[in-house]
């Protein structure tokens, strides 16, 4: 194993630790991401039998660098070579039922690894002189790791009564790592679910925020789904469950139709915002869904009831209000429109229309239409997919011809209230709109001369006169 401890600042900590005879180990992450192979991300969990903050400023001292120390934690963090090193003091923990704050006593190697999540976590290194290398290894991660299963090291109904993060936990490694949940384990999340309420918000969405930005998010889903924490934490979601069937017409399950276009969107891009407009792109189909008679079931107006529904929706789960939700409202309101456009002989107007609606969103806007198409006929899969590349096309020839993302009209309500001699009021308004619809049908060219000469004619129209004509 001493192939795994082959970064200077190992050899640098193992002196020292045997110079003032503190015994330390490298655990949790580092080990588990060497024995996988992985990438290691650049922070090193070190524990300490004894004080990790005593220890952590003798290393500080030593390396000559800043220690940040976290008392409340018992923890302490230093910077070495580029990689962030914590180290922790060995801690035995009990708990009380209303809290997830543990009681915390000094302990062994062994009370550590107990406490520990999962057994994969549980794994030591030893940097000590006498068994420098050697895998500390008491609940067998390494055999989990090679059956790729997420267990915990000990009852797994206490270990997450305990601690309810810790079902959000094992459900994001399982995702991120492609792994199974062991049926006592996933077991224990069903029955412990209803522990979830004691964990802050912020908590959860941090963990769901993880398993949306995995390569295959929809493990994640379907895990927190079949545990029950999703109907918990995200109640909207789990809503788009299930086929109603009336006449013997029934309509696809929503439920599994977002997890398969977040999976589609996840092989496109890594943006986190462009993911929860996949997740939220259909949330208010149960709440406009009705029964036809002639055409069976209909969502009409989903995607402007959905728009509308984002900012509350970001607020509860406790994610940004800013131009983030803003990005997300907007693909949920659009997210139909390039389907259309899909559909029909594309005009121009209705693509200048969503080159000045979408903006610099544009593209985004494309890839969550390109990922919303999940039929599972391969006659309509791929004629939706040609006609999305013409739309691109057209978005492109457009956009280089008309320069309409982002668009302003040439023409400002101050122009307006100048060239007639007018107050702010409903004439103005009136020829500003008249403006920009006359260049979004293409009845006037986007160009200022057009624009003044057509703003004119309007003023007209409404009794105006222009000062100078």
């Amino acid at each position: 194993m001493k192939e795994h401890l082959q970064l200077p600042i190992f050899e640098e900590l193992s002196n020292l630790a045997h110079e003032h005879r503190v015994d330390i180990y490298v655990i949790g992450g580092y080990v588990r991401d060497r024995l996988m192979n992985r990438s290691f991300k650049n922070d090193i969990d070190i524990l300490v039998l004894g004080s990790g903050i005593d220890f952590a400023e003798k290393v500080g001292d030593h390396l000559k660098t800043k220690v940040s120390v976290f008392r409340n934690f018992g923890t302490a963090m230093l910077r070495y070579d580029h990689i962030d090193v914590e180290f922790v003091g060995a801690r035995r923990e009990s708990y009380r039922k209303d809290s997830r704050k543990p009681i915390v006593e000094d302990g062994t190697l062994a009370d550590d690894q107990k406490r520990r999540d999962f057994t994969i976590n549980a794994m030591a290194l030893s940097l000590n002189k006498n068994n420098y290398g050697e895998l500390l290894d008491p609940f067998n991660g390494i055999k989990d790791i090679q059956i790729r299963t997420i267990r915990t090291p000990l009852d797994p109904q206490e270990t997450f009564s305990d601690d309810p993060l810790r079902m959000m936990r094992a459900i994001r490694f399982a995702t991120q790592l492609k792994f199974k949940i062991d049926s006592a384990t996933f077991n224990a999340i069903k029955a412990q679910k209803e522990r979830i309420k004691i964990i802050s918000r912020e908590r959860i969405t941090d963990e769901l925020n993880k398993i949306i930005l995995a390569d295959k998010p929809s493990i994640g889903f379907n895990y927190l789904f079949d545990t029950g924490l999703l109907p918990l934490i995200f109640p909207l979601m789990s809503q788009l469950f299930g086929v109603e069937m009336i006449n013997g017409k029934g309509h696809k399950d929503n439920f599994y139709h977002t997890l398969e276009v977040l999976d589609n969107i996840a092989e496109l891009s890594d943006d986190l915002w462009l993911r929860w407009a996949a997740i939220l792109h259909d949330i208010a189909k149960p709440a406009t869904k009705r029964f036809d008679k002639k055409v069976g079931w209909t969502f009409h107006g989903h995607e402007d009831k959905g728009a509308r529904m984002v900012p509350k929706i970001f607020a509860d789960l406790k994610l940004p209000l800013n131009d983030k939700m803003k990005f997300v409202q907007k693909l949920v309101l659009l997210h139909l429109r390039p389907i259309v456009l899909a559909q029909d002989i594309v005009t121009d107007s209705a693509v200048r229309r969503l080159l000045y609606e979408a903006g610099d969103d544009i593209d985004g806007l494309m890839k969550l239409c390109h990922a919303d198409v999940t039929t599972k006929n391969e006659y309509k899969r791929k004629k939706y997919r040609e006609n999305f590349e013409l739309v691109k096309q057209k978005l492109k020839d457009v956009e280089e011809r008309d320069q309409m993302r982002n668009w302003q009209p040439p023409i400002s309500g101050d122009d307006i209230m100048k060239a007639f001699g007018i107050p702010p009021g409903r004439e103005v308004g009136l020829i500003k709109k008249a403006i920009r619809e006359a260049i979004l049908e293409g009845d006037i060219k986007n160009n200022r001369e057009e624009a003044l000469h057509f703003m004119k004619q309007k003023g007209k129209e409404l009794g105006l006169t222009a000062l100078h004509s």
